[in-house]
């Protein structure tokens, strides 16, 4: 009996010092994972802020004053938010079906196209652009809008083909074989009982690519100057030119775009859902 009740201890005192360690990682995440976002969110309100003080001495809404009522600015955040839909839609209209195909269609080097979708970040982007830009020049589309279009879309291609493309592939063939032999047709098929099923997937893919057009800065940098300046690219001028707290206020705007769509994705998308969009077969 005395050997069991120590074994007991022993599995208590293990368990109550995994549990501490437990503790001790969750912390140190969280202060890594949102240390700098509340240290951003208490810069951007801050009037006054001087070291070593832990909170600011003062707090003022000047600077969000001076961002959003500089029309460049407010310019420059309507114009990301319109490219990033636009973006996101055309995305969509060209990658869905190819995802289908890729994921439907077995036809000779589909694996190599596939992956070939993975070349836009698998070199410096700024190379990449730079190769981009000769090409641009030569059509005449440099510091255009539709140049700016192009050079976002290049980049969204990997997310709108993949997760799509994995989507579809893990939806049961015998629910399609099923509402087939019912009498449906194939285009009814697709609209009532695929595309439903892959939209988890799809909806993963249209959330990164908004959000990937919205933080792109480098091409857009590159193709659209001077006269189109996204909220990435005017940041810089922001950052360079104006106090921290600034550039705090404008990362804020920039960052609470992600957050409500994350928010909205997870409502609808499980994380179930989203590692079988990500699954290749």
């Amino acid at each position: 009996m005395e050997w069991k009740r120590g074994v007991l201890m022993w599995f208590i005192k293990a368990s109550g010092k995994r549990k501490i360690v437990e503790f001790i990682g969750l912390s140190i995440f969280l202060i890594f994972f949102f240390g700098p976002l509340v240290n951003l969110l208490l810069l951007a309100f801050s009037g006054e802020w001087q070291y070593p003080e832990a909170l600011p001495q003062a707090w003022s809404l000047e600077w969000w004053s001076f961002v959003l009522q500089d029309d460049s600015i407010v310019r420059s955040m309507w114009l990301s938010f319109l490219i990033a839909t636009i973006v996101t839609l055309i995305s969509l209209i060209i990658c869905i079906p190819a995802a289908y195909a890729f994921a439907r269609i077995q036809f000779p080097l589909r694996r190599f196209f596939l992956f070939s979708f993975l070349l836009t970040n698998a070199f410096p982007k700024m190379g990449l652009y730079v190769a981009i830009a000769v090409l641009f020049y030569q059509l005449n589309i440099m510091n255009t809008f539709t140049g700016i279009i192009l050079i976002h879309v290049i980049n969204t291609l990997m997310f709108m083909t993949w997760i799509p493309s994995a989507a579809f592939e893990n939806v049961h063939r015998s629910q399609e074989e099923a509402a087939r032999d019912a009498g449906a047709s194939p285009l009814r098929v697709f609209w009532h009982i695929t595309l439903p099923m892959a939209k988890p997937g799809i909806i993963v893919a249209s959330v990164f690519t908004f959000l990937s057009s919205l933080d792109e800065a480098e091409g857009t940098f590159l193709v659209g100057i001077p006269d189109y300046q996204t909220m990435p690219v005017i940041m810089y001028s922001i950052i360079a030119d104006y106090p921290s707290t600034a550039g705090a206020v404008f990362s804020v705007i920039l960052t609470l775009p992600t957050i409500i769509l994350l928010l909205a994705a997870r409502r609808f998308v499980g994380a179930e859902s989203f590692a079988n969009g990500l699954r290749m077969k």
